[in-house]
């Protein structure tokens, strides 16, 4: 046992616990006002809701036992048996401290799916989605990627940070639910205008800040490889920060407050999977790269398909994590971690990125079977879209009996 890293780690922790109120700022910025309250709330939800459903049952399905490289076991319900002593996870600090670490990321992930469905999903029925949706896909992804025995590692993919449990896993359900729902009402005809800038700054920055913890408490320890990992993300960020700044003055003659908001938010996802894999000097590929492919994404998605991904969970998160696969697919080095098996394909070796396009292509399916599941089972019991009359009105006063803004009295 170590201090030092156990200090570290509770630290990280409480970084990541932050991203998902950063979240709710960022995502509330971005919607109309009479949306803002349910948008924020629903990761407010997602916050008490996931912390109960982890320490009861997602830790111990996660990471106790193995069952086909698919899930756990009960043996931890309720962290029985998860105390103060180092669990085979990480054996410089508490168990309970990685299972608080990993809650975290239990908490973000289904937060982000709640960007892609604003405005139109039932609160009650989302509360529903997102409790089926833990156990269904985010458990097991978790298992198969990070757990003993998982059959994501057993091929040998890798995933420092979360890549696949966190970005594509969300993304990819986000789509299929958004799909579901189909589109706001008014759709491509009325302006669905940022309604609070500042706000999606304010989200934005709290997320790169949380992210920190996320990628370099990802080593488990205050050592080279967590300053690496740091290194790697804060230089993803900055290089998709520019880019997309360099899209908007391209696109349309002006950089924009919000672009460069979404670009250093795509950045840290393209680098989660790799932070902790790839030489420092990729990092600037990473970062620069993402922003034109999640841009020209994003257009094709809401353009060319008239999906209606409210805020682009899907072309930021899913399309974003997938090119962070790849791109540790492409850059890995076993030198760095030991972890992967093989270096990357640039290095002359083809298994690991063979390895990270399976593991993409399994996290999709999974996600997408998960999705339908879920959608299957709540349609039962309550339909998951409000009707045109709460839509108009706005999900705030129709779902909670709040506003806002009590004082603004203009045009939504």
């Amino acid at each position: 046992m170590n201090t030092g890293n156990t200090a570290f780690m509770m630290i990280c922790t409480a970084l990541v616990f932050f991203m998902t109120p950063g979240l709710a700022f960022f995502y509330g910025g971005l919607v109309r006002r009479k949306n803002v309250c349910n948008t924020m709330m629903a990761c407010v939800a997602i916050m008490g809701l996931s912390v109960l459903l982890w320490t009861m049952f997602g830790y111990s399905l996660s990471f106790s036992g193995n069952h086909a490289g698919i899930i756990g076991d009960f043996r931890w319900a309720f962290l029985n048996d998860v105390g103060w002593e180092a669990g085979p996870y990480a054996d410089t600090i508490p168990h309970l401290v990685f299972a608080a670490f990993q809650m975290m990321f239990a908490m973000i992930t289904p937060a982000l799916i709640t960007g892609a469905v604003v405005g139109r999903m039932r609160f009650k029925a989302l509360f529903a989605f997102i409790a089926l949706w833990s156990f269904l896909v985010y458990y097991p992804m978790a298992h198969m990627v990070w757990g003993e025995g998982g059959f994501l590692a057993a091929i040998g993919s890798v995933d420092f940070a979360g890549g696949n449990v966190v970005h594509i896993s969300s993304g990819v359900s986000a789509l299929v639910l958004a799909t579901y729902l189909g589109r706001r009402k008014g759709y491509e005809k009325t302006s669905y205008r940022i309604h609070n800038i500042p706000f999606v700054v304010l989200g934005a920055s709290l997320l790169w800040f949380g992210w920190f913890g996320f990628n370099a408490g990802s080593a488990l320890a205050a050592d080279g490889l967590a300053a690496h990992a740091f290194m790697t993300s804060a230089i993803s960020s900055a290089a998709a920060l520019v880019s997309w700044m360099l899209i908007d003055v391209i696109k349309d003659g002006k950089p924009t407050l919000v672009g460069a908001s979404t670009g250093l938010v795509v950045g840290l996802v393209a680098i989660t999977p790799g932070a902790g894999f790839v030489p420092i000097w990729s990092s600037y590929i990473i970062g620069a790269l993402v922003s034109p492919i999640c841009y020209f994404t994003m257009n094709f998605i809401k353009h060319k398909l008239k999906i209606d991904d409210a805020l682009d969970a899907f072309g930021c998160h899913g399309i974003g994590g997938v090119w962070g696969g790849i791109a540790t697919g492409l850059f890995a080095k076993t030198s760095i971690n030991s972890v992967a098996r093989w270096d990357g394909l640039v290095f002359g070796n083809v298994h690991l990125f063979v390895a990270q396009v399976l593991s993409i292509i399994i996290t999709a399916a999974v996600a997408v079977v998960g999705t339908l599941i879920c959608i299957g089972i709540i349609r039962i019991f309550t339909p998951l879209r409000v009707d045109q009359k709460e839509e108009a009105l706005g999900l705030d006063i129709s779902q909670h009996g709040e506003n806002a803004y009590p004082s603004f009295n203009g045009f939504d």
